[in-house]
C-alpha cells in the first residue's frame, strides 16, 4: 500500500478488536478453497457453536467485534434489545457506484495508505477514520468539514447506521472501489492483513488475500443487489 506523509496519532485505535477476534475475521474472510479442519467458534454471549457464517454484535463500550449464534442474532436484531451495550452489525453490502472522490479530495483526508473505512463514532460524536496495517487498524485524524464535504457529494453516506456501518474505500495499486458494508468487514480486512503481512512491504501473499477480500465483497454485493 503506498505510503504519503500525514499527521496522525501514531498509536493503535481503541475501537481495535483483540487478536483473536481479528484472526477469527479473517479466517472467516478467506473462504480457503481447499478443505480444512473448521476451527469451531462459539457464541460469545452464550458459548453455543456457530457455524463459519454467522453475524456479529459490537460491543459499544470495549468497541469490541463478537460472535453471535443465531439465537442471540434474534435476540439482538431490535435496536434496543442492547440497551446501549450491544448493537447488531448489518448484514448490507453496497458497492457505491458513482461515488464522488476525487484524487485531492482523498489527499484532503490525510489517510496515509490507499484503503480506509470511516464510521461514526457516538461514544466520541463523531466520523472516525481508520486504515489498515500489519499492526492492526491505525486511526488517522480526519477534519469534519472534510467528511462533511464527503457527504454532500454522497448523499448515501448519510444513511450509515452509527457504530455498525462504515464506508470502505480501496484506493490500491489504481482501484478506485466504495464499499457501504458492516464494521465487520472492514475489521476482517484488517485480519487478513495483520496475519497475512510478511517482512517490510507485506509480500505476495497479503496482495492476494486483499485481491480476495475485494473480490468476493464486489460478488457478495452484486448478490445483494
Amino acid at each position: 500500500m503506498k505510503e504519503s506523509g500525514t499527521r496522525l496519532r501514531g498509536h493503535m485505535a481503541p475501537p481495535a478488536p483483540a487478536g483473536t477476534r481479528l484472526a477469527q475475521l479473517a479466517r472467516t474472510a478467506s473462504r480457503p478453497p481447499e478443505p480444512q479442519a473448521p476451527v469451531q467458534e462459539v457464541c460469545d454471549l452464550c458459548s453455543a457453536p456457530v457455524p463459519p457464517e454467522h453475524r456479529h454484535l459490537v460491543d459499544l463500550h470495549s468497541r469490541q467485534m463478537m460472535c453471535a449464534c443465531r439465537a442471540c442474532k434474534i435476540l439482538f436484531d431490535r435496536k434496543e434489545a442492547g440497551e446501549g451495550h450491544y448493537r447488531l452489525i448489518p448484514e448490507r453490502r453496497e458497492l457505491l457506484e458513482g461515488f464522488v472522490l476525487a484524487d485531492e479530495q482523498w489527499a484532503a483526508l490525510q489517510i496515509p495508505v490507499d484503503m480506509a473505512f470511516f464510521f461514526h463514532n457516538t461514544s466520541t460524536g463523531r466520523v472516525m477514520a481508520f486504515y489498515p496495517g500489519p499492526m492492526g487498524p491505525t486511526e488517522s485524524l480526519l477534519e469534519l468539514s472534510t467528511w462533511d464535504e464527503l457527504v454532500a457529494a454522497n448523499p448515501v453516506l448519510a444513511e450509515l447506521e452509527p457504530d455498525v456501518e462504515a464506508l470502505l474505500v480501496n484506493r490500491a495499486r489504481g482501484a478506485r472501489e466504495h464499499y457501504l458494508v458492516g464494521v465487520d468487514e472492514c475489521y476482517a480486512l484488517v485480519g487478513l492483513i495483520r496475519t497475512s503481512w510478511k517482512g517490510l512491504s507485506g509480500g505476495d501473499e497479503v496482495w492476494q488475500e486483499i485481491d480476495g477480500f475485494f473480490d468476493r465483497l464486489a460478488r457478495r454485493a452484486e448478490e445483494a443487489r
